[in-house]
């Protein structure tokens, strides 16, 4: 694969959509964001490709669902006879996907399909660099720590709010539970440590009393989501971005509801332990 850098820090690009598959994961790995421009995908082939990386979970939201591949969620701003064709505004925040389930994501995708005049963006923060500028004693303080987590975004539960996790309906909310991750995550396979979703789902930490935890996850987003661990991305139409949910935080940014934007998005998840 001929790769392009996308900053000094991570990410590249490349458009060898045909390349043998390791030569792709290889890559992916490497670089936490890999991005292939231009493509002309079905539905299905954008599936296919998914599932070459692991086993794909559809999200909570279902009524969001593509009609004949319930694996990819629709984003969109549309709306189609007076009803949402996607979901809007899907994790304008830093988080992580699938953080709130025990067996949680390896890499998502996104699949462009209508991109807005303006916005739009995907914002990535780098959790390995993070941690490893981390001074020596809060590395030790949060070595066996481990975060309490539930679908939302810990800094916004306004339903209201365009920047709130996406609303659930109470039967979506009561097939959700609470969970618990290391707020160091050894990657499951580079094996790197990394901080793990410091932002978004993470309510508390197991042990410590809530005032105190709650000021050890601000801290340590504060310190994880700084402008010189993150990467911008610019969308194309017809581009494929996959991003590795073990060593990045992300967030979406918001577009203006009459600037049409549609996305197709599959996660895959890790492989469970059991």
């Amino acid at each position: 694969m001929q790769l392009r850098k996308l900053s000094a820090g991570f990410g590249a690009e490349s458009e060898a959509f045909g390349a043998p598959f390791q030569e792709v994961w290889d890559a992916f790995f490497a670089a936490q964001v890999l991005v292939m421009r231009g493509l002309r995908l079905t539905a299905r082939q954008f599936l296919e490709f998914a599932c070459r990386f692991g086993r794909p979970e559809p999200h909570v939201i279902d009524q969001f669902h593509h009609p004949e591949h319930a694996d990819i969620l629709i984003l969109s701003n549309r709306n189609t006879n007076g009803e949402p064709a996607g979901l809007a505004d899907a994790g304008t925040y830093f988080h992580t996907d699938y953080s709130y389930l025990e067996v949680p994501a390896r890499c998502t995708m996104l699949y462009s399909i209508e991109v807005p005049r303006k916005g739009g963006d995907t914002l990535f923060a780098d959790q390995y660099a993070a941690y490893d500028d981390l001074p020596a004693s809060m590395k030790r303080r949060i070595e066996n720590l481990a975060a309490l987590h539930h679908y939302g975004n810990r800094d916004d539960l306004d339903r209201s709010s365009r920047t709130v996790a996406s609303v659930l309906t109470e039967d979506q909310e009561e097939k959700l539970a609470w969970v618990k991750h290391p707020l160091v995550r050894s990657h499951p396979v580079t094996g790197r440590k990394a901080l793990y979703a410091v932002s978004g789902s993470s309510f508390g930490i197991e042990g410590m009393a809530e005032n105190e935890a709650l000021g050890l996850l601000d801290e340590l987003k504060r310190h994880a989501t700084q402008d010189k661990y993150q990467l911008r991305l610019k969308y194309g139409v017809g581009d494929l971005v996959i991003w590795d949910n073990a060593s990045l935080l992300h967030s979406a940014t918001l577009t203006a509801p009459e600037d049409p934007r549609t996305l197709w998005r599959i996660t895959v998840k890790e492989e469970s332990k059991k």
